[in-house]
Parts: structure tokens; sequence; C-alpha cells
């Protein structure tokens, strides 16, 4: 299944939203990054170039984990799937309201193919909000409690039966200078790994 033509054809075409194209089959899906937000340059996402700016800080994260991996699809190969939860790019400094709230049909019809998920992280507090959008609609209450990330990271959270993992921003410099953040979520991603191959 192509991501992008199967969200287009569900959720429909907007020429703002930008969709991972990348070709996998769903069933081999057990974990998904949701990172907060789509760079302004389509080639720098996840599933972009060999060498797209946001695998500079994403691989370094997994192999800090203790997963040796050096390319996108070696962690697809794992079962490991990356997006972003807002699908448009920034226009200013912060995340737009309004473009979080466009990109949250694709981000749930997203997590909907994947019928083999167990685990949920959440990278940044615009992934965490986004989440709580979408389980708050059905649940009528959020998963994600507003708290710290640092407090949230010792509590078990649960959307169903899927795992959710509150963590930091996997993107962007911020990721390169906060080093406790780095650490802390690589051993997100290690608790991750090891949740899925349980």
């Amino acid at each position: 299944m192509n991501i992008k033509t199967e969200l287009e054809k569900t959720v429909g075409y907007e020429n703002t939203i930008q969709l991972n194209d990348i070709d996998l089959n769903p069933l081999t899906i057990r974990a998904v990054l949701i990172n907060e937000i789509v760079p302004q340059d389509p080639s720098q996402d996840f599933y972009g170039s060999p060498h797209a700016g946001y695998l500079s800080t994403t691989i370094p994260l997994f192999r800090e984990a203790g997963l040796s991996v050096t390319k996108i699809q070696e962690l697809l190969d794992l079962g490991i799937y990356i997006t972003n939860a807002v699908k448009i790019p920034k226009t200013g400094y912060t995340v737009e309201n309004c473009a979080l709230e466009r990109s949250l049909p694709y981000l749930e019809q997203e997590l909907s193919l994947f019928p083999q998920l167990q685990v949920i992280l959440l990278m940044g507090d615009v992934a965490k909000k986004a989440f709580n959008k979408i389980t708050k609609k059905t649940m009528k209450k959020n998963i994600v409690p507003a708290i710290s990330t640092y407090k949230l990271r010792k509590t078990e959270l649960y959307s169903g039966n899927i795992r959710i993992l509150p963590s930091y921003i996997m993107t962007g410099k911020n990721i390169l200078i906060e080093k406790s953040k780095f650490a802390m979520a690589a051993k997100d991603i290690a608790l991750m790994l090891k949740l899925i191959q349980a």
C-alpha cells in the first residue's frame, strides 16, 4: 500500500498537505513515531532523500537506543513507521492551530491503517496535542495528561491495547542542543523496541 495514495483516497487531496509517499505492508507495522511537523522541503522529510535533514537526528536517536541502523528502510523492515502530526509546514515560529486541525483527519486515518500497531511514540508536545485531539473524539478524554513529559515517562498510558509513550521532539536543532532530551528520547525508543520485540 502507498500511504499517500491511500490517505488521499480516504480523506481527500489537499495541495498544502504533505503526506508520506511510501509503499509498505501495513500488517508489518508494530510501532509508529509521531513527529511534530513536516519540513518546508519535502525532500528533507523522513522518506524524502536518503540524506534528508530529518534523518540526521532520527538515525542517531535509534543508534543511541541500541539499534545499528543507517537508513529509514531498515526501520520499516523492523516494523517501525515515522510520520508527522502536522502535515503543513510552519509559516512562522510556532505551529498554527489551523494547520494542526487540517492535518488531524489525515493523521487519524494514517494510524488506522496499521492493524498490528502495539506502540505509539509521541515525539514532542505538538504530537501529544494532536493525539489527544484524535482520541478525545471517541474516548471523551485526553489519553496523555497535561503535565510535563518528564513526569509522564514512568506512567503506563494506553489507547485501547496500544501503549502510548510521550517523548521529546526528534527533529531540528533543539534535539542536538538538549543532550538530556536526546538521551531520554533514545531511552523511550529503546523501551518501544523492547515492547514490539516481546
